[in-house]
């Protein structure tokens, strides 16, 4: 986490995505790919403060492409993701462990839990993909589908 001379503060992060399929042949393959992602203000702070390597969170975002010239007088280009919403995946509670997949316990301390953490969105490892959505949303009805 850094401040801007204007004092706003944003954090720069590089963020694994990880892709697995089979190829046609039947072998395993997977690819990483690698993503740069700016958090502004206090989306920034939180990922400053409670992001580890190698945990896991999803980020919500847009594109942004910026060009510069460089020292050879070179054309160059690079892609972020400017965040504008983040949620942390499971974490150990009560230990500065990060926010791991292997850290997940099946319980969590009352106690552990502190209270400044609360405005934070933590993805439940046993939470259902559609919590928080209405279950007549869920639903396909055929005279919704366009053929």
């Amino acid at each position: 986490m850094r401040t801007t001379p204007g004092g706003q503060g944003v954090t720069t992060l590089r963020l694994a995505t990880n892709r697995v399929w089979t190829d046609p042949s039947g072998q395993r393959k997977d690819a990483t790919e690698y993503h740069t992602v700016i958090a502004w203000r206090r989306l920034g702070e939180i990922a400053g403060q409670y992001l580890k390597k190698g945990g896991l969170v999803m980020i919500e975002g847009r594109l942004q492409t910026r060009n510069w010239l460089d020292q050879n007088n070179n054309k160059r280009y690079i892609t972020e993701i400017i965040a504008d919403n983040l949620q942390l995946g499971p974490r150990q509670y009560g230990e500065s462990g990060g926010n791991q997949i292997s850290d997940v316990k099946k319980e969590q301390p009352a106690a552990s839990a502190k209270s400044d953490d609360a405005d934070i969105p933590i993805i439940d490892e046993n939470e259902p993909m559609n919590s928080g959505v209405e279950e007549s949303e869920v639903k396909i009805k055929e005279e919704d589908l366009p053929f």
